[in-house]
């Protein structure tokens, strides 16, 4: 491979999405998730790889990883990332999932034509949806969606494709009493549209509700 890059024997061609946790790199190839050690970042080794339908995002939050693919959300087990698994049954089926957001016990899927699917990760085996959300059919392209905190409120983010930019209320101390809990169950509302040139493919990540911490315990 080219001076720089690191793909042994091909196994990372056409990557799509790549999530660093720890001293590990998760990358979604067209049919697997590959799990990348960067403990030495000059001489990354392949670790692991766990087979998939067309796995297309990953997010990592603690000891899983979440991975949408053709057949909906998965869940692997990485504790010890070099002997990762896919968890049995830990699927929430889902038509046309592009990407997947984790904030603290929810999983925000962008569902392409179906809008946003909100996940309940509380007990990471046993997912479960809790929710879709489209805004009455106005969310029919969502490529991906980011969360983030604007003071006491929490925002979704949401890259509708050739929509533009849709930015949705999830909680509101205006609306919501519960709105300090941990982790309040999310009211999405549509509150803003903002119509790109081009299609919206993708939007950059904003402020988390928690402060940083990676998942080995670094600062």
């Amino acid at each position: 491979y080219p001076r720089g890059a690191f793909n042994p024997e091909g196994v990372l061609n056409e990557a799509s999405n790549i999530m660093i946790a720890g001293v590990y790199a998760y990358i979604t190839t067209p049919n697997a998730l590959v799990i990348v050690s960067i403990n030495d970042p000059l001489n990354p080794r392949v670790v692991n790889r766990i087979n998939l339908r067309g796995p297309k995002a990953v997010a990592v939050q603690f000891r899983y990883a979440f991975v949408v693919d053709q057949d909906g959300l998965k869940v692997v087990d990485v504790t010890e990332p070099e002997h990762a698994r896919l968890i049995d049954g830990a699927t929430v089926q889902l038509s046309d999932a592009h990407d997947v957001y984790v904030a603290r016990t929810y999983a925000y899927v962008a569902n392409g034509k179906d809008g946003i699917a909100i996940v309940d990760v509380e007990e990471p085996e046993h997912p479960r949806l809790d929710q879709t959300f489209n805004a009455d059919g106005k969310l029919n392209d969502v490529h991906q969606v980011k969360v983030a905190m604007t003071n006491a409120s929490l925002f979704a983010y949401v890259a509708d494709g050739k929509n533009g930019l849709r930015i949705l209320q999830l909680t509101s101390p205006e609306t919501m009493p519960e709105y300090a809990g941990f982790s309040p169950r999310p009211r999405p509302v549509l509150i803003a549209t903002f119509k790109t040139k081009g299609e919206a493919l993708g939007i950059s990540k904003g402020l988390d509700r928690d402060r940083a911490v990676d998942e080995s315990g670094n600062q």
